[in-house]
């Protein structure tokens, strides 16, 4: 029955290389193979990916039963000659792993390379189906640019044909309007007279307003005046206050600090007694 490290060099074994026709570039891949390439290019990681993994599994156990055996040389009489058989058969199987890992990085070397000309043969298959699209997309702007043009020829022919009659439309509007002007000048006549005696009315009515606004407006003063004298007398009584109870709290503060360094003092004295106790002892 075959041991752990034979089943893993099986596991571990170069498996045959995929098509690489694509990676060549001799021939060129199909749109359809380009599509379904994404599902082959995960499951050909993924046996990439358990490849490499057995590889660095042997190596690590290579390493360690060198490590081992190097151990176990030095309880033997000829120590050198055992460590480099140790050494020997460590750098056989190393030799077989670095075959087996430079076949598996020219087999990855190729898969990237066969995906890249999947990729870039994808992008030219969807530019030859897109290419009819554009061609429609530019015909059709260049053929709504071309009915712009028309159509604003076609507006500025209108509007050359309408000018006529919208200067006689501006004619007609300006007579209109002088009329109007000749309309006001008379009614404005009338008005004045009107306006002159209802300006004596505005008159006495804006001297009696500023009269009465004046009153207001003293009385409104004289209150703000003892409002102020008011919150004068009452910020003067807070500060006062606020003041007492500054120095009060100062005061605490002294005493209690005063209190402190009395125990504190008091402490060091019974420290330095106790100390000398200690040493008259």
């Amino acid at each position: 029955m075959s041991g752990p490290l034979e089943q893993q060099r099986a596991a571990s074994a170069p498996v045959a290389p995929v098509a690489q026709q694509g990676a060549s570039g001799n021939v060129p891949l199909a749109a359809s193979d380009a599509a379904g390439a994404p599902g082959a290019q995960a499951s050909r990681q993924s046996d990439f990916d358990a490849r490499q993994q057995v590889l660095d599994r042997r190596t690590a156990e290579n390493n360690y039963r060198f490590g081992v055996a190097e151990h176990n040389c030095y309880s033997t009489f000829f120590v050198n000659h055992c460590i480099g058989r140790a050494r020997d058969q460590m750098r056989v199987v190393q030799a077989d792993i670095r075959r087996e890992q430079l076949a598996l990085d020219e087999e990855r070397r190729a898969a990237h390379a066969q995906e890249r000309d999947q990729q870039a043969a994808l992008r030219r298959a969807q530019d030859e189906a897109n290419a009819p699209q554009r061609a429609a997309n530019e015909a059709a702007s260049a053929q709504a640019y071309e009915q712009k043009q028309q159509q604003h020829a076609l507006d500025q022919a209108q509007r050359q044909a309408e000018a006529p009659q919208r200067a006689a439309n501006e004619q007609s509007y300006q007579e209109k309007q002088r009329q109007h002007a000749l309309a006001q000048a008379q009614r404005a006549g009338e008005q004045s007279q009107r306006n002159a005696n209802q300006a004596v009315y505005d008159q006495k009515q804006a001297n009696y307003q500023k009269q009465l606004d004046e009153a207001h407006r003293q009385g409104e003063q004289k209150a703000q005046e003892r409002a102020g004298k008011a919150q004068r007398f009452e910020q003067k009584q807070e500060d006062a206050a606020k003041h007492k109870a500054d120095v009060e709290e100062r005061q605490k503060q002294a005493a209690g600090k005063a209190q402190q360094k009395q125990q504190q003092q008091q402490q060091q004295q019974q420290s330095d007694q106790q100390q000398r106790q200690q040493q008259d002892q």
